[in-house]
């Protein structure tokens, strides 16, 4: 059975933002490494490191998909901006992964045949996270000979302890 994603932002307060971070990933598989040291180091600095593995799990995930599933064919010759990019996002109580790529078709989470080696990929998102989704980029990716290309933000939300020791 494959099931679209919600359309919706996670909960933000922007009062209450104590950190952000983002890296452009460039269109190859080698990338994913590359989100996971990102994640590693950002979550030691805002002194997260005990949620590593499971952010980094979804991480890998969200970047895979990206990679695999929304990637243009053919794509344009110069993006305005890098086609993937990671973004880590804390607040006192909650921390949201999310990863925007340049096409705005839904996620589509489907289930794998036991003997299947993918296609398990959000379905591990949604257990490892509190919630997830995607929504629309705001941000022009490049040009089309269609139009303006924009693409999808896919994001996943964990909810932390608060902890007055972390710093931003």
């Amino acid at each position: 059975m494959l099931e679209p994603l919600r359309q919706g932002l996670p909960p933000t307060d922007p009062s209450g933002v104590a950190g952000s971070a983002s890296c452009a990933l460039p269109a190859r598989y080698e990338a994913v490494g590359g989100a996971r040291k990102f994640t590693r180091s950002t979550l030691e600095r805002w002194e997260l490191g005990d949620r590593f593995d499971d952010v980094a799990l979804v991480v890998s995930e969200l970047v895979t998909n990206a990679l695999r599933h929304a990637l243009p064919g053919d794509p344009p010759r110069e993006f305005q901006d890098p086609p993937v990019r990671l973004h880590l996002m804390r607040w006192t109580s909650r921390l949201v992964c999310a990863v925007r790529d340049p096409s705005r078709e839904s996620p589509v989470a489907g289930e794998a045949a036991d003997s299947a080696e993918s296609g398990r990929g959000l379905f591990l998102v949604e257990c490892v996270s509190d919630s997830w989704g995607w929504h629309p980029s705001p941000v022009q990716l490049g040009e089309l000979p269609s139009g303006p290309l924009y693409g999808k933000v896919v994001w996943a939300l964990f909810r932390l302890q608060e902890n007055p020791k972390q710093g931003s």
